[in-house]
């Protein structure tokens, strides 16, 4: 995001960085760099650069190709360990400011990181954590439901309610450059630039309150992986553990029982997805 957290381009069909209101950065609060950078290079095979802050900050590489940042400020903050994505906008204060006027919370910022950037940290009205994030971006970062190594969904109440707030706090549909479209499926709503998808929302039994991640509103981290049965073991072997009932905790079915997607969490409590590459549909 700026020489300290710089965003950088996720590898993958769709460009997604350039464009206002798309998903621009994932980042992981951690507590510890070195203990994530072990875990996440067993399971999703990630090579690591240190980035600013006297290198306190890891960018995590896949073949070369950078896929998300690691910071290791979550006991500094008195943070959870989570993973948080950002979204891309020309304004932070107005965004902050239409977040707020729309019933969202805002935790932190805007924050300015010269000299290439402003973000913040926010949650929808579920309860959801996102960031925003103003300046500069990589117009190579990447994401795609199907052959990139990152994927981006909301768990919600209701995918069109949120369609609502992110649609206007993020500006999305408006006549800027590199336009993003939005198309209501069923109980889904998924955001496309260029008619390719870059991230879903997702209507589902959440719970706000619940004291298991998977049942709260959120933006999940689906990553990309060869095998997600040999990635689930590294998971165990390297100290996180699997998540029963998957991503939505067994409330919508077994719909990820062959093994084809996992929902796990690193040692820290961190949640994510692991998903089995696919060839891109036509």
């Amino acid at each position: 995001m700026q020489d300290d957290l710089e965003v950088v381009p996720v590898s993958g069909p769709t460009t997604t960085g350039d464009a206002v209101g798309a998903p621009c950065w994932l980042s992981l609060s951690a507590r510890d760099l070195e203990a994530a950078e072990r875990f996440y290079g067993a399971v999703l095979g990630w090579t690591f650069r240190r980035g600013g802050l006297d290198d306190a900050f890891a960018v995590g590489e896949l073949g070369g190709v950078p896929v998300a940042g690691i910071a290791p400020v979550a006991a500094e903050l008195a943070v959870p360990v989570a993973w948080t994505a950002f979204f891309s906008v020309a304004d932070a204060d107005a965004a902050v400011a239409r977040i707020r006027e729309r019933g969202g919370t805002v935790g932190v910022g805007p924050v300015a990181y010269p000299p290439r950037g402003r973000a913040a940290l926010a949650t929808d009205r579920e309860g959801a954590a996102f960031g925003v994030w103003e300046g500069p971006t990589e117009s190579r970062w990447h994401v795609d439901e199907y052959a990139a190594p990152a994927w981006l969904e909301l768990h919600t109440r209701d995918a069109f309610e949120a369609a609502v707030f992110y649609g206007e706090v993020l500006r999305w549909t408006e006549g800027s450059p590199g336009r993003l479209e939005v198309s209501y499926e069923q109980d889904k709503v998924v955001l496309r630039r260029d008619g390719e998808a870059v991230a879903r929302l997702n209507s589902g039994p959440v719970e706000s309150a619940s004291p298991r991640p998977q049942l709260r509103p959120r933006w999940l981290a689906c990553f990309r992986v060869p095998d997600p049965r040999a990635a689930t073991e590294a998971v165990v072997a390297h100290g996180g553990s699997v998540v029963q009932g998957g991503d939505w905790g067994g409330v919508r079915g077994p719909e990820d029982s062959d093994g084809r997607r996992v929902a796990v969490r690193d040692p820290d409590g961190a949640l994510f997805t692991l998903a089995v590459a696919e060839e891109r549909k036509a």
